[in-house]
């Protein structure tokens, strides 16, 4: 049943060709000294790259010129005291950039060394075309207090490790060779008043944190400026008045020409004007971008002074507009297009077995997106991570919604230690950055300042400076953590869930994270430390069946409370966290991706039968019926004679939370249930219950206490059954019967018996 990935319905791609110029400093020898290290796992693309160009598209997308120069390949590494200030006096070996340090891409997958500072060198030569001209050093991402030198004069500094960043190197430069070096130190400081913004990288990967991505980890490229340039770009779409308000920011005042064309070469709209200016593009029947229908218009911007052309830059952008609005029974949800469009996403992390924070190649990058697609969902949740610019460039022109965080930093409640004034000042520059570098991208339509708590600090303050950068996106303050009312959502984290509070008069409900089923899949997991939400299944059909009953609660939700965005986590394995759609290699399919699509999509047809069934089935997937009493019966009561024909009959599970899936209400402290089952000549002989509780659990098999459960499972556990419960199971008729005492939180049980092979472990 279990198959590679599926191509259900992948968009047809129009590739857009940019200009590249390889530029090649290493020789034959350099070349022969790079191969990948030995990882735990790698992707199918980790054998498409190569020393002599990995990453040779064109970094900025949103953006373009003709002229560039790609830095990328291998370059020479060393480390140093992290105080060090000096490139080293010799170097160690080959590194391939820009897969970081700790990535088996690099050559080295080293550990982390958070108390080293890691040096780079290589040299390059400048284009014999590009004399008088401006010359800019780009830099995707660098992790994350980095410096530049070229030709041994420092030319710029830079902290911070997920947006881009350039230096002006034009007066370091020297004709023939140049010699560039660049160093990093990333202290992955998550416990301390001066805490980094570091996402999810630790020192070394266990639960919920992985394996940290230090140094380069972008494209490093060089480009030729005019003096009089385009410095960037500002769109935002109004649809509502059919017009596209462009900034063309320049590094002197000069005249604009803008022209707009359709995706079949059209001119749509032009105006001239004046650079660093709002200017409006009237867009008179705009063809609207939205998941289903991705339209991408094409923007040429000329900079002119005396008549004569300076600079110009090729663009994109898309007419679409995200907001809140009310339904027809006045319940505030999140519109696309002043239209309800409930989104079903996943949780996206980003992470590479082979590259880390880096995806071995652009196929790659865009494959998860394109995978997602054609499974139906319509959201990725960009999560505790930002991509590099061509991601962001895929999900724009295979239409799918983004939610963008910010990465955490870890020093403030919950974790107990109190931000320092010089961190929280970083976290604003670092947060100031992602917006602006990601602003002109269609398909982000929320911004997440916080998750779960997570570094959370000034959140009204961070909200009012996130809406003065950006009104024209929806806000989520504080996805899953402490809410304090500010922003355009109200975001719940469930597991498994889903769950949500009720819209607000000025804010939706969302559900920001769910599900977690775990899954393991052998032979495609990164080590063998498990991580996941629940109990490890080991088998497709049950992993789809909790899948599509988890949709089942969503959509329910979605109708009855009025929940406007459902995020699934997550779309890939990462490291010892097994609960993907896909493994980690991206090699394997979990779920039926027939009726994962389906279920995404609302539609919920029925699966063949259980190849491996429980034996006494719990009320996972069908209801289960039993007797309960909510007063303590006869001392008897556990036993095959005694009669409960007084006892109120209900279906499982039995609980307070309704939303959870409860069938029958139980609001007491405790609760005794019984039900009665049969069972064949022929018994296994290892078995094991698989329950669902809170409190403490008393589990009886025909009168012998057969194991007890202690504390709150969060979802299904397996509890071994003891010797004395396996003697008194018995063919024919049995009697399963257990006592919850409940103290704090929420009321639950259900309960059945399994075979703790295969599925279950």
């Amino acid at each position: 049943m279990r198959s590679g990935n599926p191509v259900i319905a992948f968009i047809l791609l129009i590739s857009t060709c940019f200009a590249y110029e390889s530029a090649i400093a290493e020789g034959p020898k350099a070349k022969a000294a790079w191969k990948i290290a030995r990882a735990p796992l790698t992707t199918r693309w980790a054998a498409d790259v190569s020393p002599d160009h990995p990453l040779p598209e064109y970094p900025r997308p949103q953006m373009t010129r003709d002229n560039w120069l790609n830095l990328n390949g291998l370059w020479d590494y060393a480390l140093s005291s992290e105080e060090s200030k000096m490139p080293p006096a010799s170097y160690s070996g080959k590194i391939l950039v820009p897969y970081c340090y700790e990535s088996a891409l690099s050559g080295i997958r080293g550990p982390s060394i958070p108390k080293q500072r890691l040096w780079y060198h290589r040299t390059f030569t400048i284009p014999a075309a590009w004399k008088g001209q401006r010359v800019l050093l780009h830099f995707g991402a660098v992790n994350w207090d980095s410096s530049v030198l070229v030709n041994g004069a420092l030319v710029g500094t830079h902290r911070g490790g997920y947006t881009a960043f350039e230096f002006d190197v034009t007066d370091k430069l020297r004709p023939g060779t140049n010699d560039m070096s660049v160093s990093a130190w990333n202290p992955l400081r998550v416990d301390v008043a001066d805490t980094q913004v570091t996402g999810k990288q630790r020192d070394h990967s266990y639960s919920v944190f992985y394996t940290a991505s230090t140094g380069i980890w972008q494209t490093v490229w060089l480009e030729p400026v005019p003096t009089d340039h385009i410095v960037g770009l500002k769109f935002t779409p109004d649809i509502d008045q059919k017009t596209l308000q462009v900034i063309v920011q320049s590094t002197a005042p000069s005249q604009v020409d803008l022209v707009a064309k359709d995706a079949d070469g059209k001119v749509v709209s032009q105006v001239e004007g004046a650079s660093n200016t709002r200017l409006d593009l009237v867009i008179e029947k705009p063809h609207l971008w939205s998941p289903s229908d991705p339209h991408l218009y094409s923007l040429a911007a000329s900079l002119v002074r005396g008549g004569e052309t300076k600079d110009a830059v090729n663009s994109y952008f898309a007419m679409r507009k995200i907001s809140l609005g009310q339904d027809d029974q006045g319940r505030t949800r999140i519109f696309l297009n002043n239209k309800f469009l409930l989104e079903i996403g996943l949780l996206d992390q980003g992470y590479w077995p082979e590259g880390v924070y880096t995806a071995p190649t652009d196929e790659a990058l865009k494959y998860d997106i394109q995978t997602a697609k054609a499974l139906g969902y319509n959201l990725l949740r960009k999560h505790a991570k930002v991509e590099p610019q061509r991601w962001y460039y895929w999900t724009d022109k295979l239409g799918i919604l983004v939610w963008q965080d910010m990465p955490q930093c870890f020093g403030a409640p919950p974790n107990g230690t109190t931000l320092s004034d010089e961190a929280k000042e970083q976290f604003k520059t670092e947060w100031a950055a992602e917006v602006a570098e990601f602003f002109n991208s269609p398909s982000i339509v929320v911004w997440t300042t916080f998750n779960e708590g997570w570094g959370q600090h000034d959140t009204g303050g961070i909200a009012a400076m996130t809406k003065q950068m950006d009104p024209s996106r929806l806000l989520n303050s504080a996805t899953g953590g402490v809410d304090k009312g500010f922003g355009d959502l109200n975001d719940v984290h469930d597991y498994p869930g889903p769950g949500s509070e009720k819209p607000e008069t000025n804010r939706a409900a969302v559900n920001g994270e769910f599900g977690g089923i775990t899954e393991n899949v052998s032979g495609h997991r990164w080590s063998q430390d498990d991580f996941g939400y629940g109990a490890i299944l080991q088998s497709q059909w049950l992993a789809t069946k909790r899948y599509q009953n988890l949709l089942k609660k969503a959509y329910s939700l979605s109708a009855e409370r009025g929940t406007s965005a459902f995020v699934y986590t997550q779309i890939t394995d990462v490291e010892q966290e097994i609960n993907g759609i896909l493994s980690y290699d991206r090699a394997v399919t979990k779920y039926d991706p027939v009726i994962l699509a389906a279920a995404n999509k609302g539609d919920f047809p029925s699966l063949p039968p259980n190849p491996n069934p429980d034996l006494v089935p719990t009320s996972e997937d069908e209801p289960v019926t039993w007797k309960y009493m909510n007063v303590e019966p006869n001392e008897d009561w556990t036993h095959t004679g005694y009669s409960d024909s007084s006892w109120a009959i209900g279906p499982a599970p039995f609980g307070h939370d309704l939303w959870r899936g409860m069938r029958t209400e139980w609001t007491t402290s405790d609760i005794w249930i019984r039900h009665q089952f049969s069972l064949p000549a022929e018994i296994p002989a290892n078995l094991a219950f698989k329950v669902e509780h809170s409190g403490t659990a008393e589990i009886y098999m025909n009168g012998v206490l057969a194991a007890t459960a202690n504390d709150r499972s969060n979802d299904y556990v397996v509890v071994p059954m003891n010797e004395p419960g396996r003697a008194a199971v018995k063919p024919g008729e049995n009697i399963l019967a257990v006592h919850v005492h409940h103290t704090e939180g929420t009321q639950l049980i259900d309960i059945g018996i399994v075979v703790p092979r295969g599925m279950w472990r």
